[in-house]
């Protein structure tokens, strides 16, 4: 039994593991040699064997790829469409679908294409290329076609195997070209990806293929209560954008009166805004909440011979340049020797019309003395071919009429010697200088098609925008002071003096100050309880100042501070002055530009019972610090001043204390009282 069972878990892992290559190779990631899938690969075949010129039917299309393609005829369908759309190796006549609204292609019986121009001059050439059988063993596919662009990074291409995928931006055609010139230079060069959708791209933290990109839509602000949206991210149809955006206005992120798509061939989806609300702010929130910005991660997988790796755009496009300038000799190579086998077949028709060494033949009477007489007769002209003469060549002699042996014309055929003889030499300075060909090859390139291929997609660098920021306030949060509760589902009392209340938005953190000293930061609540002595809450806010007097309980004497928002671990809390039943809070104020009328116990050394102080000339530090002690006298009350009274500190010199604004207001004679000492935790 155990036998068995192992036998069966080795069927299965050794059927898994061929099922697993198989998706991986032949039909999800593609080739770094040519950029395609097996399925593209095979549909550019089938149309260059149908090249005729004219217009094929993609229903016909389909039908012949599938001579190739082991699949069904959808998946065929779905990835010429696909590969149509991206716009630079099949021509299109008729809906082939729309990119920008994500509308689906007509059936395959409507519609036709046919090879472009581009393809057939840089896809195929049949002495290039390896062949092997079709899955049927009836026709001869190719293993990956002589590409001479890079087509991996023009297109782009994604795909879900099984434990790995791929997700390769598409990249500018001029720029992709530029750049092999750079490589082919020896110069340094950067690649960003350039979408068909247009849009904004933010490549900080692209990492040459990887890493992370974000788009954002072009959004133009018609006028103050209309934006239009003109241009959209890759990856998004103007559909799944508008839905994104009724969806956000649904949750009360934003508030529209309407939107409208008019995209047809060009992107054009018109925002109608809400009392109140004003496009500059709503533009900002359009990129915080919906698809008008969408984060990308690219992934750089591919099959390298029949290895998937993951690489990036940098040595793919190394490779691509290599295999260019190695495709380019090979194929120098081949019309050299063409170009031999031409001017040796000229010189040897040359030679035996114009010296009349056919005549030789006339009264042999065996087809091998006919021979033999021919090669004997040419042996006194070897020096003027290009290689020794084969029987072949013979024979090909004996083939020609009477009828072109009449009309031979001498100039013409010298004509034609010198011109191969031109086309050899060309040849041959081409192949001293490949990189030097390789360059002029691509410049041409770049002359025909490149103004067919402008970049679209911005390069730009934009601010992450914060969802706190932009979100609306439309939450009211209320507290409670007689139930202790606070929360966005705490009605009003009839008699509210005492309770505190704030309008924010469901990302804001409220920032809680008890009286005792005690603070903390929690998310917006529906309910919750804090108890009955909460001094203040409000909407966290960075480098807000806050300035404080509390009373030490356990000394007795009153202390000012300031401190700006102090970080903080949400819920965790925190004390602004150390734990007592009789410290508490006497002021808080916001800002700069506070004062405070201190009233303090009546002395018999004093005539002056108050004071008043400006918070400005208190250093800011951090929330756990004790602060400066007002005065040695106990203070009994604590209000907030217009400060007239105070008198202005001289600029450069040490901030003084409170009893020093009590030592200017004493009677002659009175001795002064101590001056106070900093005092703090820090």
């Amino acid at each position: 039994m155990d036998t068995n069972l192992g036998k069966l878990h080795q069927l299965f892992d050794k059927n898994f593991l061929e099922y697993t290559s198989y998706v991986i190779r032949e039909r999800a990631i593609p080739s770094v040699e040519d950029g395609l899938k097996p399925v593209q690969r095979r549909i550019l075949q089938t149309l260059f064997n149908m090249e005729d010129g004219r217009f094929h039917k993609v229903a016909n299309l389909v039908g012949e790829t599938m001579k190739l393609h082991p699949h069904g005829d959808q998946s065929i369908f779905a990835a010429l469409v696909n590969l149509a759309n991206k716009g630079f190796l099949i021509e299109r006549q008729g809906n082939f679908g729309n990119i920008y609204t994500g509308d689906r292609a007509s059936a395959a019986r409507y519609i036709e294409c046919r090879l472009s121009p581009l393809a057939k001059e840089i896809l195929f050439n049949k002495d290039l290329t390896e062949f092997v059988e079709s899955y049927d063993g009836r026709m001869q596919e190719p293993v990956t076609l002589p590409a001479k662009l890079p087509l991996l990074l023009l297109m782009g291409a994604e795909g879900i195997a099984v434990g790995m995928a791929t997700k390769i931006l598409p990249h500018n055609f001029c720029e992709l070209l530029e750049a092999q010139k750079k490589i082919l230079r020896g110069e340094e060069f950067v690649l960003y990806p350039d979408f068909p959708q247009k849009g904004l791209v933010d490549v900080s933290n692209y990492d040459d293929g990887n890493g992370k990109i974000r788009c954002r839509a072009r959004i133009d602000e018609l006028n103050e209560k209309t934006i239009v949206i003109k241009e959209i991210p890759y990856t998004t149809t103007t559909q799944s954008l508008t839905d994104s955006i009724e969806k956000a206005a649904k949750a009360g992120k934003i508030k529209i009166i309407s939107i409208n798509d008019y995209t047809a061939e060009n992107v054009e989806i018109e925002i109608k805004l809400a009392r109140g609300v004003y496009a500059s702010e709503t533009i900002k929130a359009l990129y915080a909440f919906t698809d008008c910005e969408v984060p990308i991660t690219p992934n750089l997988t591919l099959i390298n011979g029949t290895t998937p790796e993951t690489t990036t755009v940098t040595e793919v496009i190394r490779s691509n340049t290599v295999k260019l300038k190695a495709d380019l000799q090979r194929e120098l190579e081949i019309d050299l020797a063409r170009n031999e086998d031409k001017l040796h077949a000229k010189l040897l028709e040359q030679i035996f019309i114009e010296e009349r060494l056919y005549k030789n033949i006339e009264e042999e009477t065996s087809y091998k003395a006919v021979l033999q007489s021919v090669e004997t007769s040419l042996l006194a002209y070897k020096d003027k071919l290009i290689r020794p003469v084969t029987r072949e060549d013979i024979e090909r002699l004996l083939e020609i009429r009477i009828k072109r042996i009449s009309r031979f014309d001498i100039n013409k055929q010298q004509k034609e010697i010198n011109e191969i003889r031109k086309n050899m030499k060309d040849i041959r300075n081409s192949l001293k200088d490949m990189v030097g060909f390789t360059i002029s090859f691509l410049d041409k390139l770049l002359e025909k098609y490149g103004h067919e291929y402008p970049r679209l997609t911005e390069i730009t660098s934009f601010s992450e925008v914060s969802f706190r920021k932009v979100a609306l306030s439309n939450l009211h949060v209320l507290y409670h002071r007689q139930s202790g509760f606070m929360g966005t589902q705490i009605k009003e009392e009839e008699d509210p003096k005492e309770d505190l209340s704030v309008t924010c938005s469901e990302y804001d953190r409220l920032f809680l100050i008890f009286s005792n000293g005690l603070y903390k930061i929690i998310p917006v609540t529906e309910k919750l309880y804090v108890g009955q002595e909460l001094e203040w809450f409000g909407i966290l806010e960075e480098k807000t100042i806050f300035n404080l007097i509390y009373r030490d309980g356990a000394e007795n004497f009153a202390y000012v501070k300031r401190f700006e928002t102090p970080s903080f671990i949400l819920e965790k809390e925190y004390r602004l002055f150390p734990e007592h039943k009789r410290s508490r809070i006497l002021l808080l104020t916001f800002g700069k530009g506070n004062f405070a009328k201190i009233n303090l116990m009546p002395s018999s050394r004093a005539r002056i019972n108050s004071l008043e102080i400006a918070f400005d000339d208190y250093l800011i530090k951090n929330a756990a610090a004790k602060g400066k002690r007002v005065s040695t006298r106990v203070v009994r009350r604590v209000s907030q001043s217009s400060g007239i009274n105070i008198e202005p500190v001289k600029q450069n010199l040490p901030l003084p204390g409170l009893d020093s604004v009590l030592k200017k207001n004493e009677p002659a004679g009175e001795p002064g009282l101590p001056e106070d000492k900093e005092e703090t935790n820090e």
